[in-house]
């Protein structure tokens, strides 16, 4: 017995060897159970996924400049030979994040919300830093990786998490919430590569403020996505300040690049909110302008658009709704491949007709093993139960599925049906025309306040708080002739 723990230690031991690789940032030998070309490979399957999740932001020029202030910056990383790929993608959420093996993504949300490119190349720097440092590699080790967050703020129950990541498979990585140290080392990789290309790193601190007043104007009630992901300790403004002071002294940067106005003129005409052709949410019911379709929304409940599906669940977390295409030949054809997709044993399956459209309702019950099956019998546990309603619009088949707990089903059933039934063609003008708002340029002609210049540019007195975070200006700060403003508009 003794030999045999030996063995065993001396097998641990030249694993944990084996297992060590020297952190390209400290230099220091760290435990990982991942190889590079591994990490390289984690981040090409996550890659697609991403796109088809959000869709690629369609501007060739800002994509070609984060490619190039990507590339810039990678080139004095830490890690300036892998194959990095910098994307904006198609989301109004405020969130910049980063997959393991060099792929960083920003969305259209935050980008409206920087007002340099000093503030663009902070936060460019700190997710390149989660890279370089292999932050996600350790949280790997540490089997930390959280579970997907597609629905914000909302923490769904296990086994109705599942139906929410079928098509999204390995997205956990985009909602990866790393610990204080490892954020307060991105910080520090933030400042020192942005500052190593020319800019102004103090303006990285100014934009967390920014963010921090984005979740005030939300009543606190959501934190934008990259304050929700990366945790944000109290004294973080203080220290990047800090540290910018000491790398442009170190540097001798007499001259740190903000580029204001260069960066604004870049975003003019970016879509801001939600982009109304690809759906949108108003009064309480789900618009899709080019799909032609609508259904109401159970109020109060949490929702989020995809281009791969819309989703819905109460803040209890205890349910789930979700609407997307389903494949087939036929309307019965898709309902079966709704059963497959989602290992679903239909209990009964009836043909009927939702505002003149042909459809087929089920209720199902996902299919166990017989082990699991057993186990929840022993525990008198409940089994995951399904209400589908498979619907043909035109020449194609989608389903709105809602899921919960057996025990919490009949709880439901009212929310599930009536958005269920109320699924109808769209052929309102108002909404199948509906433009999305952009980012707009004005050049003050006359000092005033920002909210006196607001005023004139015709802004609702309900949004002038929401415009001052968008400029990162408060409504008393004074603007001179000459100044560049954003606002939204259509």
């Amino acid at each position: 017995m003794k030999n045999f723990s030996l063995i065993v230690a001396l097998t641990a031991f030249s694993f944990l060897v084996n297992s060590c690789a020297r952190n390209p940032v400290t230099g220091k030998r760290q435990v990982v159970l991942m190889s590079e070309a591994q990490e390289i490979a984690m981040g090409k399957e996550a890659d697609p996924q991403i796109i088809a999740q959000f869709g690629l932001y369609k501007d060739t020029a800002l994509q070609n400049f984060i490619t190039a202030k990507g590339k810039q910056m990678a080139a004095i990383s830490h890690r300036p030979n892998l194959a990095y790929e910098f994307k904006i993608v198609d989301s109004d959420v405020l969130n910049a994040f980063a997959v393991p093996g060099g792929y960083v993504y920003f969305t259209r949300g935050i980008m409206a919300h920087f007002n340099n490119e000093a503030e663009f190349a902070g936060v460019l720097g700190h997710e390149l830093g989660h890279v370089t440092a292999r932050h996600s590699v350790a949280q790997q080790r540490n089997q930390l990786l959280g579970q997907l967050g597609l629905i914000a703020s909302m923490v769904l129950k296990p086994e109705l998490a599942q139906f929410a990541e079928q098509a999204s498979q390995g997205l956990g990585l985009l909602f990866l919430k790393f610990g204080r140290d490892a954020e307060r080392q991105s910080d520090e990789l933030g400042v020192e590569y942005s500052s190593k290309i020319g800019y102004d790193a103090h303006q990285m601190a100014g934009f967390f403020k920014t963010l921090e007043r984005k979740s005030a104007e939300t009543g606190s009630e959501e934190l934008p996505a990259f304050l929700s992901t990366h945790p944000n300790p109290g004294d973080r403004n203080v220290t990047v300040g800090q540290l910018a002071t000491k790398w442009k002294q170190d540097l001798n940067l007499t001259n740190p690049l903000v580029n204001r106005n260069t960066y604004l003129k870049r975003i003019e005409g970016l879509i801001y909110g939600e982009d109304p052709q690809q759906g949108f949410l108003e009064n309480n019911v789900f618009y899709h302008p080019v799909l032609k379709f609508q259904f109401p929304v159970p109020a109060t409940w949490a929702y989020q658009n995809n281009p791969q599906r819309v989703q819905m669940a109460p803040k209890d977390g205890k349910a789930l709704m979700m609407l997307t295409l389903v494949p087939g030949q036929s309307l019965q054809d898709a309902a079966n491949n709704v059963l497959k997709q989602f290992n679903l044993q239909a209990q009964s399956s009836n043909n009927v007709t939702v505002n003149g459209l042909n459809a087929i309702a089920m209720v199902a019950d996902q299919v166990q093993q017989q082990q699991q099956q057993q186990q929840q019998q022993q525990q008198q546990q409940a089994v995951v139960r399904t209400l589908s309603y498979v619907i043909q619009h035109g020449q194609s088949y989608y389903v709105l599925l809602g899921v919960s707990n057996s025990t919490d089903f009949n709880n439901y059933t009212a929310s599930f049906t009536n958005t269920m039934q109320g699924f109808k063609v769209l052929t309102d003008p108002a909404k199948l025309n509906r433009q999305p708002e952009r980012v707009r340029l004005k050049t003050v002609t006359k000092a005033g306040t920002l909210r006196q210049l607001l005023l004139q540019y015709k802004v609702p007195e309900k949004r002038l708080e929401e415009m001052a975070v968008v400029n990162g200006m408060a409504l008393t700060d004074a603007l001179a002739a000459g100044t560049l403003l954003k606002v939204i508009e259509q």
